[in-house]
């Protein structure tokens, strides 16, 4: 049995803390509201990857299905969704995002990537950029794991 190195535990919990401080950060400046981060999530992931049914949205999110449905009803609320029969199956619908959720995800995407990029370019040398950028590249593939 291989022992984890002490410096993978570090980086783990440093890892975590990290991104949980980014995570509300990025919530605050874009002003998201009351949409919970698993909401904004399908938005970014239906913004990204194009309509879906339920079911589909469930398993990428890697949540139950009732979980999704909850999920989906909330969002709908601020009418940022549409639901379009499937063409390969009439009992299924296509979830995408309305008008106004492609404006919502690409305004808030806008506003978090200006303050990161204001920060970035102000608090940061460029040879710390550099090294962002090449742990960036270590980081995606962390999460390909």
């Amino acid at each position: 049995m291989t022992q984890t190195p002490p410096s993978a535990i570090r980086a783990a919990g440093e890892l975590r803390t990290v991104f949980s401080r980014l995570r509300r950060r990025f919530r605050e400046v874009a002003g998201v509201g009351d949409l919970t981060p698993s909401q904004t999530s399908v938005l970014s992931r239906l913004a990204k990857s194009g309509p879906a049914t339920a079911t589909e949205l469930a398993a990428a999110e890697r949540v139950r299905p009732q979980s999704m449905t909850a999920t989906l009803a909330a969002i709908e609320q601020h009418g940022y969704l549409t639901r379009t029969p499937d063409p390969h199956d009439g009992r299924r619908q296509l979830i995408s995002l309305s008008d106004a959720g492609a404006e919502f995800v690409e305004g808030t995407r806008r506003v978090r990537e200006e303050w990161i990029a204001a920060a970035l370019a102000t608090d940061f040398t460029e040879a710390e950029r550099q090294t962002i950028l090449a742990a960036l590249v270590l980081l995606d593939r962390l999460a390909e794991k």
